[in-house]
């Protein structure tokens, strides 16, 4: 029977994608200081990635990661230095092996991407690189490199077991290449324990019965021993140093030189210090953390939001039975589902810097493509923030980038003449308020230009000519379908698409956009989103019989509704509120529903686009944790909705998008102005 091995593939192919995205970040820090920590990490990661695609079928990944490898062995040789050229290449590298990973394997399609022009022309820098740093012609005329310092040699002697899961073969393990990667990193001695060998009768041949015992000689650290083993998933691993207080140490000497082992007695010594079984030490920290598949924690996400829903149909027929043992189970009940609730939240948030560090690559190509010194600055990265909001961050935050590169940072010479730093500058930020994450993208550039926005808007009909927004309202324009103020067409910007794919993205995960520019000084972005898409605390208002959900977040506040406010003479709808007008909306008259006949009716405050907009509904039932449920193909385009919930009492509510209504609200004053 030939053995699956798709699940040992799939984990591959995961784990090497964190390590090449986690090898992006390596090679950009370069550019701040190479030191040899920096170098030798980056050579662990192509070393494994190198081994590993070998044994798992990816044989192009493997050939061409072996002359990346090279290039780095070099730096650590100190036969080459690192400059922005060999950065460069080898940023391009890594994306290359990231299509290769993509492939799947072996594939045509992986064929076809090592037989390319775009590899070859890695291949061919790579290997100019290299040959300058070892005498070539060219060498002579380049200044002698700054190679990495040579780190003194600290011979070390390491106890190894590998004690491989029974299921290793089966899942395409090869422990005779693992064996000869330890082997590679000093003098080593390995000894093959079979004591747990069946007889012939009992013998299964796709089992894994062996264990190997190691006494490696070697001047590499603990970490290039449990590189080799990173993909040995279940096995059984110990790795513990040897005679530490009588380490050799020889300061010329090159990093792997090997030393002599009194190989008698180190046989003896690891026959009486490594048991046929035992538990691994070295990866006791990997087992803190368990790869969970996203679609299992959506899967209880769902479960969590059912058990939310019956919950509250519990707490309101013990409300309503008012018996007290009931109600003292019902409490108990609550505390459980909410600790529950916030446990599984918590497993679903992620620290917001695993978006942000894919930035500094995007600015820094950048940077290049249009002429400009731009730095980086990222702040707030622990911030946590619900996996599939991060998801769908991605593509705004870098339409927001580009758009501050290109529009708001001038270049070197104006940016000189006003007396600014030649090198730009935008910061990534993000901080958790309330139930709301708020990230800011800010620029130091000229800031946005309300003239020449305002007269853009009405060439495009977006506003009349004789209106007078507030500057808060113009800015808004900016996200408009197709909205532009460039003069010129570039690869970058300018086509109006950017900021509209912006607030869509952050409207579909029911954000807000705010805009704030000071002439000269710069602009700043801030999209404010919910920790969470899946629970929400929700205010209940009351439209005659049926039962809507407000967010809670855009909710300010809730006055009482005068019918004299209703239409002024000018005809707008516009409520006043202390010394401020604000324009509201009737739910009555958004959803077409007839007229209210309740004497008295409410007002809810809430903002949206950074404006205030009112909300009228016949009365307020008070705070709710929704559970939120996707509308149906036939409703979810209504406007003005974004989702719905069940009640405590099995009723349907409907969650109202406040966003969409601030803009509905908007366009109808400047239909009446």
């Amino acid at each position: 029977m030939t053995p699956d091995l798709s699940a040992a593939v799939e984990t591959f192919v995961q784990e090497a994608r964190e390590q090449l995205e986690g090898l992006e970040g390596m090679l950009l820090d370069l550019e701040s200081g190479a030191d040899r920590d920096r170098v030798d990490a980056i050579f662990r990661v192509l070393h494994t990635v190198k081994g590993s695609g070998s044994m798992f079928g990816f044989g192009a990944l493997a050939r061409f990661t072996h002359h990346f490898e090279d290039a780095f062995d070099g730096v650590r040789e100190g036969r080459m230095q690192i400059d922005n050229r060999l950065i460069d290449v080898s940023l391009r590298a890594r994306d290359h092996m990231t299509a290769l990973l993509d492939c799947g394997g072996d594939s045509p399609e992986a064929a076809r991407l090592e037989a390319s022009e775009e590899a070859a022309s890695l291949l061919t820098t790579l290997a100019a690189i290299m040959g300058k740093g070892q005498g070539s012609p060219e060498a002579s005329l380049a200044p002698p490199p700054a190679a990495l310092p040579q780190r003194e040699a600290v011979l070390r002697r390491w106890s190894i077991r590998f004690h491989p899961d029974a299921a290793a073969l089966r899942n395409g393990m090869r422990p005779d290449l693992l064996m000869a990667e330890v082997a590679a990193l000093g003098e080593a001695e390995i000894r093959l324990d079979a004591s747990d060998l069946p007889p012939l009768a009992e013998l299964d041949p796709e089992r894994s019965y062996f264990a190997w015992d190691v006494l490696l000689t070697t001047a590499q650290p603990r970490d290039a021993i449990e590189a080799i083993f990173l993909f040995a998933d279940d096995a059984a691993l110990e790795i513990a140093e040897r005679d530490p207080d009588a380490q050799a140490t020889a300061a010329a000497a090159p990093a792997a030189a090997p030393a002599q082992p009194v190989r008698a007695q180190a046989a003896v010594a690891l026959a009486q210090d490594t048991p046929a079984a035992r538990l691994p030490q070295a990866t006791a920290g990997s087992s803190e953390n368990v790869r969970v598949p996203a679609g299992k924690l959506d899967d209880i996400m769902d479960q969590l939001g059912e058990l939310v829903i019956a919950q509250a149909r519990l707490h309101q027929i013990a409300a309503a039975t008012q018996n007290a043992d009931l109600e003292s189970i019902v409490e108990e009940v609550e505390r459980l589902v909410t600790g529950l609730r916030d446990a599984t939240l918590s497993v679903r948030m992620l620290p917001i810097e695993s978006v942000f560090g894919k930035f500094r690559r995007v600015v820094r190509d950048l940077s290049v493509e249009l002429g400009k010194d731009v730095a980086l600055a990222v702040e707030g990265g622990e911030t946590e923030l619900d996996k599939t909001v991060i998801d769908r961050l991605s593509e705004p935050l870098v339409h927001m980038i580009r758009n501050s590169m290109d529009h708001g940072l001038e270049d070197a010479a104006r940016r000189q003449a006003a007396g600014k730093p030649t090198r730009g500058r935008v910061t990534l930020s993000a901080r958790q308020e309330g139930g709301e994450v708020l990230i800011a993208i800010e620029d130091d550039g000229a800031g946005l230009d309300t003239e020449a926005i305002r007269n853009r808007a009405i060439e495009r009909g977006l506003l009349a000519a004789d209106a007078q927004p507030n500057p808060a309202e113009i800015h808004q324009m900016i996200f408009a379908p197709g909205f532009s103020t460039a003069s010129t067409l570039s690869s970058v910007s300018g086509r109006g698409v950017g900021m509209d794919a912006v607030r869509s993205a952050v409207e579909a995960l029911r954000g807000q956009t705010e805009i704030v520019t000071v002439p000269g000084r710069g602009t700043r972005v801030t999209l404010r989103l919910p920790v969470t898409l899946a629970i929400i605390d929700g205010f209940l208002v009351r439209l005659g019989q049926s039962v809507f959900v407000i967010p809670l977040a855009a909710v300010e506040e809730c006055v009482e509704f005068e019918e004299a406010e209703r239409r002024r003479d000018s005809g707008r709808s516009m409520l006043r509120l202390r010394e401020h007008l604000v324009p509201f909306l009737d739910l009555d008259d958004v959803f077409a529903r007839p007229p209210s006949t309740e004497p008295r009716r409410r007002v809810v405050i809430v903002k949206a686009d950074g404006q205030r907009l009112g909300l009228v509904v016949d009365d307020i039932l008070g705070q709710n944790q929704t559970v939120i449920k996707t509308l149906s193909i036939y409703h979810r385009n209504i406007a003005g909705l974004a989702g719905a919930t069940i009640l405590g009492d099995g009723a349907v509510a409907l969650i109202i998008d406040v966003a969409t209504l601030a803009r509905r609200a908007r366009a109808a004053q400047r239909q009446i102005a």
